[in-house]
């Protein structure tokens, strides 16, 4: 029982020494739903970033892999300079990680993931999600952690959890296949860790 009471006091004071909530929220995917224009180009442009693959436990929220998140939030926040895509391709919508240090909100979270994916997260652990902004669509980074889901936002250097995003859940990527997209129902109550 003591080692247990241990376990559990180091867990809460790595917490809260990270920062990160106890009790995050998970999105709840519903059923399969439109796969927005802009990504359904990329895919067929860069068909091996849109894969099925086999969805893994969510990531385990270590004080290395909170600030991995952190660090690659706020790196490539500083790193693009926001554009359209109208300004920069002569194109409405168009996804693309960035090489020439601009863009929209899409490629500031195509970047960010596979800065992750290449320390070693797996597809079904970031999910490119949309989001409804004071009615505006926006694209953010969801990461499913054992503690809950959290967002990168190229709007905010800080990483949030799901619920304390001002933010409409609109869909996101299905978590067995980065080419598909399924609908957003509703933040689940469970805790995270549960």
């Amino acid at each position: 029982m003591r080692k247990y009471a241990v376990v559990a006091c180091m867990a809460t004071m790595l917490a809260a020494s990270m920062g990160v909530a106890e009790a995050a929220q998970r999105l709840a995917a519903g059923g399969a739903t439109s796969i927005p224009y802009g990504h359904m180009e990329f895919c067929q442009r860069s068909p091996r970033q849109c894969t099925a693959h086999r969805v893994l436990p969510p990531v385990t929220l270590t004080d290395a892999r909170w600030k991995k998140i952190e660090r690659v939030n706020q790196a490539v926040n500083a790193a693009i300079k926001p554009k359209s895509d109208a300004d920069v391709y002569g194109k409405r919508d168009y996804w693309t990680i960035p090489t020439k240090g601009v863009g929209d909100c899409e490629d500031y979270v195509l970047l960010k993931r596979a800065k992750l994916l290449a320390s070693g997260f797996s597809a079904s652990q970031l999910l490119i999600t949309m989001v409804r902004n004071r009615g505006e669509a926006h694209i953010v980074l969801t990461v499913r952690t054992d503690r809950g889901d959290f967002i990168l936002d190229n709007l905010h250097n800080e990483v949030l959890p799901v619920e304390s995003t001002s933010y409409h859940y609109v869909k996101m990527q299905a978590p067995n296949h980065s080419g598909r997209w399924v609908a957003i129902s509703g933040r689940a109550t469970e805790i995270a860790s549960n």
